[in-house]
């Protein structure tokens, strides 16, 4: 034996201290590679949708519902699976509404109790003793284990579980019991969650569902361009802090930032009031919804725009900095001909909607006024001084990354960038080229750096570099040649606003691309999926999210209410359990008021994607290639005990 594993093995003697132990132990990790593998659920571009993304997440995206029916067939009603759903999804509001309403409470608690234990027994059934022990809520853990765990050694069992639950309700304790149970089961029926980017952006509360994120129970993120221009402001990119503003201001959304993390706003109102107050802003109209308090829309436009043309001096002194990017047709401000009210793109003329910028100086159109560059300073102080914002975008590193390969698949949130014939295109970083899975690598390094590095030359490349990941040709979660930002505000000409997308997406249902793809990240193409987000699916026109027969599913489903008339329903959850994956289509969700008084869930429709040939297990996963290095490990530890190589320790 080497030194090495000697020293190794010496230190799980402290774990496992004895024969006995490290039997055990090994019994254990055996008998959980038998088990059915946990189910896992993937959901992608929910772009700040906070009240369907937090309903889906309570349904299961229609497994409760599925457990439900399992569990009572005909036995009860459906007016009655609808209310226990609605109980398992809202317990708290449900309560309340109950205990109003309701004449014979004790008898509904008993009921209710009773069908809760059911469905717990179900939804537990493929998870070891321990695992449920460690998810039970501390209050009620003992209690929880009691009801779910058979006694065989009690005769009259009936009359044992009987007692708890009339216990329970006689001493008060039957609204906190519910709701520890119904929490219990939005837990159990989802084991792992992915979530394949884009939280931020368009919608109402990205910070509601980052705090959502940051306590469940077991997460992944694979990084969207939305969500790596937050982790760029966040890290003081003034770039993309005036990317993020301007878009939380064209979509009706500042009060993420202003109510949502506390960033304090005045001083850019303050300074729209003085420069902007008699400014044209007709080009920057707010497409807000029904929330939308209208008396600041005056106010909110001349932010828009003031963000804008900050958004577009910032890009062009990046885009001059760094020329390896070959940006210099995103270079617009300096091709505009104020007396003519024309731009010169591509080479052509367009009439521009607005050259009203009173900060824009013709000679130096790059350049922030005094007044611009202190408002960027103040800006850039409030965003990195918020704490709220700075815990979320650490989880983002810490629980994300450009790419993740799980269970023998790979997710990630744009394309891996091809060229027309199929081969990987090169993208220069700095003074090297990289393509496909190198690509992804250097760039989450930078991303990295870009928020850590202590080294101010580092850290301000590392955020030049989260700026090209958001909006370059190269990166692979943007996954287009351009980001036609400027034509979509001033020219009215749709030639201009085109945005082609990569090669990728025309050559994705080709069989040898999508296997190269899978090679390249190291996975046998045999059996391996890619997940895909970041482009929807116009489900409405017939497209379907299932690519290259089922070896690539884009998941892009409209999450987003901006999305909804373009995709024809309101998102995708891809749904991966031992017996194989299912893609869930859900229908657009009213609101969790309604889900709870008028009993309404979401409509999701299921398709079958694939069954697999053979049940899967823990022995199957990512989880159990531990496990096996755990059991090899512990044998190995075993054989030192019996030569008397590690010496036992006993305890009498």
């Amino acid at each position: 034996m080497e030194r090495q594993d000697f020293k190794f093995l010496k230190t799980l003697a402290h774990q496992y201290r004895n024969v006995a132990e490290a039997s055990t132990e090994i019994i254990n990790l055996q008998s959980i590679l038998n088990l059915p593998k946990g189910t896992e659920h993937f959901l992608t571009d929910i772009h700040g949708e906070y009240e369907q993304f937090n309903h889906v997440l309570k349904n299961g995206s229609g497994s409760v519902r599925r457990k439900i029916d399992e569990e009572f067939g005909n036995s009860i009603s459906s007016r009655d699976k609808k209310s226990l759903a609605t109980l398992i999804y809202y317990p708290e509001a449900k309560l309340e509404i109950v205990e109003k309403d309701t004449e014979n409470l004790e008898d509904w608690y008993r009921i209710s109790l009773y069908r809760l234990v059911r469905i717990i027994k179900r939804v537990s059934s493929k998870y070891t003793r321990s695992k449920v022990r460690k998810a039970l809520p501390q209050d009620f853990a003992y209690v929880i284990e009691e009801l779910i765990t058979e006694k065989e050694e009690i005769q009259d069992k009936e009359a044992y579980y009987n007692e708890i639950i009339h216990t329970i309700i006689r001493i008060g304790r039957a609204p906190q019991f519910i709701a520890a149970l119904s929490h219990l089961i939005q837990r159990l029926v989802i084991d792992h969650l992915h979530i394949v980017g884009d939280i931020y952006d368009r919608g109402p509360g990205p910070h509601i569902i980052m705090d959502t994120l940051c306590d469940y129970h077991s997460v992944d993120v694979q990084w969207g361009n939305h969500d790596i221009v937050w982790m760029g402001a966040a890290a003081g990119s003034m770039l993309c802090i005036a990317n993020v503003i301007r878009l939380a201001a064209r979509y009706g959304n500042l009060s993420v930032l202003e109510e949502g993390y506390g960033i304090n706003l005045v001083p850019l109102a303050t300074f729209v009031l003085d420069v902007y107050g008699d400014t044209d802003c007709d080009a920057f109209a707010i497409k807000y919804n029904t929330d939308y308090n209208t008396k600041d829309l005056r106010l909110d436009t001349a932010m828009h725009k003031a963000m804008t043309i900050l958004q577009f001096k910032l890009e062009g002194q990046f885009i001059m900095r760094h020329p390896e990017f070959h940006m210099e047709d995103r270079l617009l401000l300096d091709k505009i001909d104020y007396k003519e009210k024309t731009v010169l793109i591509g080479g052509k003329k367009y009439a521009m909607k607005d050259v009203d910028f009173p900060t824009i100086d013709p000679d130096h159109p790059y350049e922030l006024t005094g007044e611009e560059a202190k408002l960027m300073v103040r800006l850039q102080r409030a965003f990195m001084r918020c704490e709220k914002l700075q815990r979320h975008v650490r989880f983002l590193y810490s629980k994300g990354g450009m790419y993740k390969i799980y269970n023998g698949n790979l997710l990630y949130h744009g394309c891996v960038p091809m060229n027309a014939d199929g081969s990987f295109m090169k993208v220069q970083i700095f003074d090297r080229e990289y393509s496909g899975k190198a690509l992804y690598d250097v760039l989450e390094y930078y991303a990295r750096r870009g928020y850590y590095a202590e080294d101010t030359a580092e850290r301000m490349a590392g955020q030049d570099i989260i700026w090209y990941i958001w909006t370059g040709a190269g990166s692979p979660v943007f996954g287009k040649e351009k980001m036609a930002t400027f034509e979509r505000y001033f020219v009215e000409e749709k030639e201009t606003h085109r945005e082609n997308k990569n090669s990728y997406y025309r050559l994705y249902e080709q069989e040898e691309v999508v296997n190269r793809i899978l090679e390249e990240f190291g996975l046998n193409a045999e059996g391996a999926h890619i997940v895909n987000g970041h482009v929807p699916v116009e489900q409405i026109h017939g497209e379907s999210p299932i690519k290259c027969n089922g070896k690539l599913l884009v998941i892009d489903g409209g999450f987003s209410k901006a999305y909804q008339q373009k995709t024809g329903i309101a998102g995708y959850t891809l749904v991966c359990n031992s017996w194989g994956l299912r893609l869930v289509a859900h229908e657009p969700f009213e609101s969790a008021e309604s889900a709870i008084v008028n009993e309404t869930d979401i409509i999701s429709d299921t398709i079958d994607v694939e069954t697999f040939r053979r049940r899967k297990r823990v022995a199957d996963t990512d989880i159990g290639v531990d496990l096996r290095e755990n059991i090899a490990y512990l044998e190995e530890l075993l054989e030192a005990y019996r030569e008397g190589l590690i010496v036992e320790e006993y305890r009498h």
